[in-house]
């Protein structure tokens, strides 16, 4: 099994993508790892290169980096590099923490969508309350999108649930202003007609307020709404630690109280940290894609593979192509 990481994409690299790594080489004992970027930078922490390869380049797209022409223009960036060895068969599976939209870009010009997908999703496992977590899927690939796109990303989502998360028969909701079935715009209508009909575990609509509390396994939306939702989450529970960690430290009693609870917090803070899940998965492409976050430290880059090894073993692309060609073998 061998995967292609971007080492230079993302806040803190290459250092915890390194780090990451080499965790991962040694948690996984058949797996090869090929880290792209520079070299020298990439080899002051490395300490045991087995099965860990280095593909050298100085180039690298940056953050502020406009997508689709830094994927064009870059031939020799890191993440162009990495997508290349998928698209080129050196490699089952590629993550990158770097630039979002470029991996999108290098992900659908290099390494292709599955005949059949209309368009591909990013779908990151967001935490809930009880610890399970659910998938968010699109988070912002495609902006705009049509019925027939939200249909294809539920049975993405709920294959990725099945095999990768291990839940068997995945709940399917569909976000929405309200859980009645006449609720929402004609998207949501029409999508929510389409999830009915379709062969999948589809609970009905689900409300935004109502996500964290895992009322579904996988939430299906257009790439507008989810990332304004995902952002929503993230700056939410941003700031509500910031705001306790203010309180808690105000006074000498609230140092005290502080202190007493310190394993609570710990456990709160680590049930809602999305290290713990992985990245988000470019869903509809012909070989796993992780986008890892950007902030990603070793946990979070070991996560990353870990969701990625899981994605090759349960060979997600090829039982994703599977059910598609089977939905559009029975419309016909």
């Amino acid at each position: 099994m061998k995967i292609a990481i971007d080492a230079m994409g993302g806040d803190h690299a290459p250092k915890e993508t390194v780090l990451g790594a080499q965790k991962a080489i040694e948690h996984f004992k058949n797996l090869h790892i090929t880290l792209i970027g520079n070299e020298h930078e990439i080899k002051k922490y490395i300490t045991n290169s087995e099965r860990i390869d280095i593909i050298h380049t100085e180039e690298m797209i940056e953050a502020t980096d406009e997508p689709v022409r830094a994927v064009k223009r870059k031939k020799n960036a890191s993440m162009v590099l990495t997508a290349k060895e998928v698209s080129e068969g050196r490699a089952d599976a590629c993550i990158s923490a770097g630039n979002t939209g470029a991996l999108m870009a290098a992900g659908l010009f290099i390494v292709g969508r599955i005949e059949g997908i209309e368009r591909p999703a990013l779908a990151p496992t967001l935490p809930t309350i009880d610890g399970k977590g659910f998938l968010m899927l699109d988070v912002g690939a495609n902006v705009d999108a049509k019925s027939s796109h939200l249909l294809q990303y539920a049975i993405m989502g709920s294959i990725y649930a099945e095999k990768v998360r291990n839940i068997p028969s995945p709940r399917v909701g569909l976000l929405n202003v309200g859980t009645e079935e006449k609720k929402g715009n004609d998207l949501a209508k029409q999508t929510f007609q389409l999830l009915s009909e379709a062969n999948i575990n589809f609970v009905g609509n689900v409300e935004a307020r109502d996500l964290l509390d895992g009322v579904a396994d996988v939430v299906v939306t257009d790439g507008f709404t989810g990332n304004i939702a995902l952002k929503t989450i993230e700056g939410t529970a941003l700031s509500l630690f910031s705001m306790l960690k203010s309180e808690l430290t105000s006074n000498f009693k609230s140092k005290l109280a502080a202190s007493v609870l310190k394993p609570q917090l710990k456990g709160l803070k680590t049930k809602m940290d999305y290290s713990e899940y992985g990245g988000a998965g470019l869903f509809g492409l012909k070989a796993p894609v992780i986008k890892a976050h950007g902030s990603s430290d070793a946990t979070a880059m070991f996560s990353a593979i870990k969701q990625a090894v899981n994605m090759i073993e349960n060979d997600v692309s090829k039982t994703i192509k599977t059910a598609i060609e089977e939905v559009y073998t029975e419309s016909l």
